[in-house]
């Protein structure tokens, strides 16, 4: 579950209506979400991130409605993971319930910047700054929550559980 990537940075406070506009809302296809991830903050993130990336931000990140298409969007960008120094409370599950790993860890979120290569153990809590040379060390992942996200989320992690029960 480890991932390797180059930061996307953004700031504090980006709530769920700057990752996917509420005009999208109507839209199922995660691939088109992604399209539009994040356009709001910034135009070009969607057509410029590459698959692996990690966003970082600051305190309060998905902050604003419940929505799961905000994290649903991310990951279809190609997102591996979000590290910021504080979630949402209703972003931090419905990012699980996707299967988005995420961290805290308002270390790393002051430190890192747009374009540092980061790689990320999201089960160990460790996040290694390859272009500063700092570690930074967050609450990992328990091991339920990496099943959750092993599995795609908890929609296909209970299929899956469902299916080698019958």
């Amino acid at each position: 579950m480890k991932s390797k990537g180059k930061v996307w940075r953004f700031g504090d406070d980006v709530d769920t209506d700057a990752i996917i506009p509420a005009r999208y809302l109507n839209i199922s296809d995660a691939g088109e979400l992604a399209r539009h991830c994040m356009e709001a903050v910034d135009p070009a993130f969607a057509q410029e991130v590459r698959p692996g990336a990690i966003i970082v931000a600051g305190k309060n990140f998905g902050c604003g409605s419940s929505r799961e298409h905000a994290p649903l969007a991310i990951k279809a960008a190609g997102v591996s993971c979000v590290i910021a120094a504080g979630f949402a409370r209703i972003f931090y599950r419905n990012a699980f319930n996707i299967g988005l790993p995420i961290l805290e860890s308002a270390e790393a979120a002051e430190v890192c910047r747009q374009g540092d290569e980061l790689e990320v153990d999201p089960g160990a809590g460790e996040i290694r700054n390859l272009t500063r040379a700092r570690t930074f060390i967050a609450r990992p992942i328990p091991s339920f929550m990496q099943e959750l996200i092993k599995d795609g989320g908890l929609i296909k992690h209970i299929a899956k559980r469902l299916q080698e029960r019958s």
